[in-house]
């Protein structure tokens, strides 16, 4: 993982997990056991394990998933997508920083005319949003797929392939997707 990935890594679940807390999901010491293991992950260099949320669902069973995503449709207006038998096109796979989608759980998916479709697991981190709109700068609408759906469609490339964003970028996450 690159320094600058795993910077990137840090601030998104280190907000994500804020933001969890804030919204009442998990307790401050469950976040605090999770952050742990995260760091634990983190120093073997495995990016796909690298994930507050998973750690807080799947290993420490803390929050549940739909919890998290009921809530990012309730609080956010965003809608969901599963991503689990979609297909990139060959455009937006040669424009995708895989460590970054690794990073911020997050995947360009889709492209119709000048709008683009961004799912992510992490929409409760700011750094995320930032992240995306920043390098994918224009208009994008933002989708909240499931955690583990995020992990099927991201594993289908290589985890060691690190394309550069496009000379001219694709739009970005907006705050909120149109309904």
């Amino acid at each position: 993982m690159t320094p600058e990935h795993r910077s990137l890594l840090m601030r998104a679940n280190r907000l994500l997990g804020a933001n969890l807390v804030e919204a009442n999901l998990v307790k401050i010491e469950s976040l605090e056991a999770a952050n742990e293991r995260l760091l634990e992950l983190v120093a073997t260099d495995n990016p796909r394990q690298s994930t507050v949320l998973g750690i807080l669902a799947y290993e420490l069973k803390v929050v549940r998933e739909e919890d998290v995503l009921q809530h990012v449709a309730d609080e956010h207006a965003v809608g969901l997508v599963d991503l689990r038998s979609y297909d990139l096109s060959e455009e937006l796979r040669k424009s995708l920083d895989l460590g970054a989608c690794w990073a911020t759980w997050t995947l360009p998916f889709d492209k119709e005319e000048d709008m683009y479709f961004v799912a992510t697991s992490y929409y409760l981190s700011p750094a995320v949003r930032t992240y995306w709109k920043n390098s994918w700068a224009d208009r994008s609408s933002g989708l909240g797929p499931l955690w583990r759906c995020s992990r099927t469609a991201l594993t289908k490339w290589p985890p060691n392939v690190a394309r550069k964003p496009p000379p001219n970028p694709p739009p970005c996450l907006s705050e909120k997707s149109s309904p």
